[in-house]
């Protein structure tokens, strides 16, 4: 009468074997490698055109709060730091969307507009076989009435 419930290893493994579960997976380790690509292009290209422009680190711009920011005393905002991390992330979502995200964009929208052009010559061939299906029928038809008004007078 009760049904028998699965073992705490038959749950895992059903876990483990689900699509999304084998997905994030693959997409961390491809996550991983992508990073190092993205971070050679930023730290390669990227930050020598940004420091040629200003300063490569921007970690030594700051601000005091106190009247006296000599060495370790003082209340010091490090402004520059923040800078830094916020272009480097901003720059970093550029180049992945700039030479990822947009380029798959691009290609899967050509990929969608094919397969919609291959279902609408498939449509149109349907409704032409249709069409010569109907000629067919409506002369077969019109056959027989003259076949059977010819039988019918002597």
């Amino acid at each position: 009468m009760s049904e028998k419930q699965p073992s705490v290893w038959e749950g895992f493994k059903a876990f483990l074997m689900r699509g999304n579960v084998v997905d994030l997976a693959v997409a961390v380790v491809i996550g991983a490698a992508f990073t190092n690509i993205v971070n050679s292009v930023v730290k390669g290209l990227i930050n020598p055109l940004v420091g040629a422009i200003g300063t490569k680190n921007l970690d030594t711009y700051d601000s005091c709060l106190s009247d006296n920011c000599q060495g370790e005393e003082g209340i010091r905002i490090l402004w520059g730091s923040v800078l830094g991390a916020t272009l480097t992330f901003v720059i970093t979502a550029a180049v992945v969307y700039f030479l990822m995200v947009l380029p798959m964009a691009k290609y899967l929208a050509r990929m969608e507009a094919r397969r919609k052009a291959k279902e609408g010559a498939q449509e149109v061939m349907e409704v032409t076989e249709l069409e010569v299906l109907k000629e067919i029928r409506d002369t077969l038809v019109a056959q027989q009435r003259q076949r059977g008004s010819g039988h019918d007078e002597p």
